[in-house]
């Protein structure tokens, strides 16, 4: 996916990439080809050190990794940042875990761009939500159990994030919850007081 590659430009262009679920093997030859012409990569706390090791030794590396509890930049720093650098002209991989339309924040990064009329690509990754059940031998979908997947954040899932338990806790198919470590014992008591039986299987993937 690209945007304004119609329009001339004096600036640079940014691509927002998924790195993947951190097994440097699933990284997409497309990811590859953009880490290696990279002037500036901005990349996440979660992208394996196997691939921040394909970086060139030429290229701008800067850290604007989130873990939870410890957010080393704001979101609106990293927006400017892509701006900023775009603007010198400069080729900007924004290097993210797993896919960045999934919970990675891409897509307020990709509005902020095109608000500053700077030409960006969207670069898919493989995202845990898929890979981490896949390797544990779990498919999130099968015909004979679970013909549709529901993924969820599991990092704001307290009382104000609106999340609908009612409906999660009763439907059929498979739910993934991402980044919900922290918050497991909410999660498993706001489905149980929706409806959700004790006997429903699940996964812990770490």
């Amino acid at each position: 996916m690209t945007a304004n590659s119609e329009r001339p430009t004096a600036n640079g262009k940014v691509f927002l990439v998924g790195a993947g679920p951190g097994d440097p093997n699933l990284l997409t030859l497309r990811a590859a080809e953009l880490i290696a012409s990279a002037d500036v990569v901005a990349t996440d706390a979660l992208v394996a050190p196997e691939i921040i090791a394909r970086i060139p030794k030429s290229a701008e590396v800067i850290y604007v990794g989130k873990r939870s509890g410890a957010h080393s930049v704001s979101q609106d720093q990293t927006n400017r940042l892509l701006i900023e650098k775009a603007k010198q002209g400069k080729r900007v991989v924004r290097l993210k875990g797993g896919d960045p339309f999934v919970f990675g924040r891409g897509g307020e990064e990709a509005e902020e761009l095109a608000a500053a009329s700077i030409e960006f690509e969207i670069v898919p990754g493989i995202s845990s939500a898929i890979a981490g059940p896949a390797y544990a031998g779990i498919p999130v979908t099968h015909r004979a159990h679970a013909t549709s997947v529901t993924l969820v954040t599991g990092h704001e899932c307290d009382e104000t994030t609106g999340i609908d338990w009612q409906a999660l806790a009763h439907l059929s198919g498979t739910i993934v919850f991402l980044m919900g470590v922290a918050n497991l014992p909410m999660i498993v008591r706001k489905l149980r007081e929706h409806g959700a039986p004790a006997s429903r299987p699940i996964a812990l993937i770490s």
